[in-house]
């Protein structure tokens, strides 16, 4: 018997500081190719920068059946003015499959609606073809930028868009 699993999502507050850190950690260890910090450096923040983030950005937290298990942060970007991004999207393994990324990014489209926005931005590396894959299956289709991540120029970022139509 398949029994379905309750996922939900919140905004993150200054009461999530903890847990962003560690889901963030936990991310960074997973797939360190993908985010543009590094564990070493972000294991070295105080828990008051964690809950500067927590509740400073734009950061959502997703649950299943009650356990914390992703994250997806909006906003925007310093390099494309006036653009709407999706950033640091992440589900534990234990929750890959679950409807959790779909749920999250929901979460952020519904805030990029919201600002006006009418197309979603984000940067997948090279290195990642899981998340590309679930972006391409949610609609974001590639619009030919490549760029290199600052942090480490060994990985290629593809700059992705989605209608918000």
């Amino acid at each position: 018997m398949v029994t379905e699993q309750r996922l939900s999502v919140h905004r993150c507050t200054h009461e999530d500081a903890s847990s962003l850190r560690d889901l963030r950690l936990e991310a960074l260890r997973d797939s360190p190719d993908a985010f543009g910090t590094t564990y070493e450096a972000a294991s070295q923040w105080t828990l008051d920068e964690w809950a500067m983030m927590a509740g400073g950005w734009n950061f959502y937290l997703g649950d299943v059946d009650r356990h914390l298990a992703g994250m997806a942060s909006g906003g925007s970007h310093d390099i494309h003015p006036g653009t709407l991004w999706l950033f640091a999207m992440y589900v534990s393994v234990h929750a890959r499959g679950s409807g959790l990324a779909q749920e999250l990014l929901d979460a952020v489209v519904t805030w990029a609606r919201a600002e006006g926005g009418t197309v979603l931005y984000l940067h997948v590396s090279t290195r990642a073809p899981r998340a590309r894959a679930f972006y391409e299956k949610v609609g974001f289709r590639s619009n030919g930028e490549v760029m290199r991540m600052t942090r480490d120029p060994s990985i290629e970022l593809v700059t992705m868009v989605k209608s918000l139509g």
